[in-house]
């Protein structure tokens, strides 16, 4: 651990160029960037007492890795974003598969072909067959608005009640019909019998976990990291710590949430190891029946490969209060964020990244992707402003 943060460690002047607020995947890559880049000298703080963010794992008593925030799983079709991680890790392949619990049987989800003929015995052999069956039981809507639009005109009532209405209800603590409909329109309906949750071109994990990954990114003598540091202890002087701070956290808080309070789902996390080798045949199963009071359940042995006698899954409950994981995507909470977004706009010496700072839903990549947009940005503002050597006449 480290040492709390005294301002009298500071030599004369500011003894960083970078305050940092985040370790997880934002802030960590541009501490990286700036330090090996740049030369710069970086404080990362952060309120949890470790590294990682939310995609942080650990060895439990019984030394299965597991994921302390729930399951991560790697994806992406960005090259870059995978030339720049594998600085930091080997990768093993690993192709994710989810099932759904439905009326008692376990369906492949995304739904697919074989999630059909499995639920409605039916015996879809094409492509084309099961592309008409959804076209038969789909109920057009004449201006898709919401979650519930999106799927009923895709394939009807009787799928969404079973697969996405009782599930977003859970997930979310409110109708789809009250929620935007980028939710639901992330999940792809398939017609044929691919099983793959994902279907990016590069599926994987760390070989040796997300966190490992994290130290190789943040082993750098100009990196120094204060965990268990909250930023509201240390806002008042921040400009003095450092030269220039790079905010992760929620945008909201870092105004003293001047216009009230962005809204946030949050996650409770029942981690559970059995005395058992394997509990369920694929890393995730999911819940969409409203009566059982989790989403899903998560197997982590599936994801990284270990073997051992015992098992650790964690049951998931999606929760109104903790930690702020998933911002709400309505529009009144859009037009809250615009009034934030453009106080951040007008604060000098300030750089908002990430999820939080940005309240938006991202995948891992993704964010790794727009904080090596920002370090660019960065970069190019820094050779604009570098002195130009002075010519020499000649004589």
């Amino acid at each position: 651990m480290n040492a709390p943060f005294r301002t009298n460690e500071r030599s004369s002047g500011r003894r960083y160029d970078y305050l940092i607020v985040g370790a997880g995947f934002a802030g960590s890559v541009l501490a990286e960037r700036l330090a090996s880049q740049h030369r710069a000298r970086v404080l990362l703080v952060d309120r949890r007492p470790h590294i990682g963010g939310n995609a942080y794992d650990e060895p439990n008593e019984a030394g299965i890795l597991y994921h302390k925030y729930g399951p991560h799983i790697f994806h992406t079709n960005s090259d870059a974003v995978v030339e720049y991680l594998s600085q930091f890790t080997d990768w093993r392949p690993y192709e994710h598969r989810v099932r759904a619990v439905v009326r008692d049987q376990l369906v492949p989800i995304p739904i697919n072909r074989t999630t059909l003929n499995t639920l409605f015995g039916l015996d879809l052999e094409t492509d084309e067959q099961a592309a008409e069956y959804l076209a038969s039981r789909a109920e057009p809507v004449d201006e898709i608005r919401t979650s519930e639009d999106v799927v009923i005109n895709a394939v009807g009532r009787e799928l969404y009640e079973l697969f996405f209405r009782g599930y977003t209800r859970k997930q979310w603590g409110l109708d789809p019909s009250e929620l935007d409909k980028q939710v639901t329109s992330r999940i792809p309906t398939r017609t044929n019998t691919d099983d793959r949750y994902f279907g990016d071109s590069f599926q994987a994990m760390p070989l040796h976990g997300y966190t490992a990954m994290f130290e190789n990114m943040l082993e750098h003598p100009l990196i120094e990291r204060r965990l268990g540091t909250d930023f509201r202890d240390i806002k008042d002087e921040a400009h003095e710590i450092a030269a220039h701070i790079i905010y992760t956290g929620p945008i909201d808080e870092y105004f003293d949430f001047r216009f009230g309070r962005l809204p946030y789902r949050s996650l409770k996390f029942d981690h559970r190891t059995l005395d058992q080798e394997q509990f369920q045949e694929v890393a995730v199963v999911n819940y969409p029946d409203e009566k059982v009071p989790y989403t899903r359940i998560s197997e982590y042995k599936h994801l990284t490969g270990q073997k051992a006698p015992v098992t650790t899954v964690t049951y998931e409950y999606p929760s109104a209060e903790g930690d702020p994981y998933y911002p709400i995507p309505r529009p009144e909470n859009q037009e809250l964020f615009k009034r934030y977004e453009a106080l951040a706009d007008a604060t000098d010496g300030v750089t908002f990244v990430g999820r939080l700072a940005t309240y938006r839903y991202y995948n891992m990549d993704q964010i790794v992707g727009q904080a090596l947009a920002t370090f660019r940005r960065m970069d190019q503002k820094r050779e604009r402003e570098r002195p130009q050597p002075t010519a020499v006449a000649a004589e």
